[in-house]
């Protein structure tokens, strides 16, 4: 077993490093999940068997967390979601917004580890 260094970000108190999440098999495919990761509300994706996306949870458009209940898709092979609000679509991987340039949602690098997710916050 590794250990897990933490630190904490000055700027927004969260604990910065690598998170355990939760079992990769406990989130369904194509289906959002929100989970408390350090303090911070983050979504959880599950777009394919050892592809998981992990963002914000924060719609940036309107403050609300809601982004784990929006609809999974894609622009060509960019893995996609829509806010459930306003529908606004971003890219899983690196937060851009398609329809509005100032928008920028936040993404977090994951990875599977024993069968199980980690975040890096």
């Amino acid at each position: 077993m590794t250990a897990t260094l933490e630190l904490e970000d000055l700027e927004t108190g969260y604990a910065t490093g690598w998170h355990r999440v939760c079992a990769v098999d406990e989130l369904e495919l194509a289906w959002g999940e929100a989970a408390l990761v350090a303090g911070r509300q983050v979504a959880l994706f599950r777009t394919a068997p050892g592809e998981v996306f992990a963002v914000a949870q924060e719609d940036p458009a309107t403050g609300a967390f809601v982004m784990a209940r929006g609809i999974l898709g894609s622009r060509g092979t960019r893995p996609t979601i829509a806010s459930p609000l306003h529908k606004e679509v971003y890219d899983l991987e690196t937060g851009e917004c398609f329809g509005d340039a100032g928008l920028q949602l936040a993404t977090f690098n994951t990875r599977v580890e024993d069968g199980y997710i980690e975040i890096e916050l």
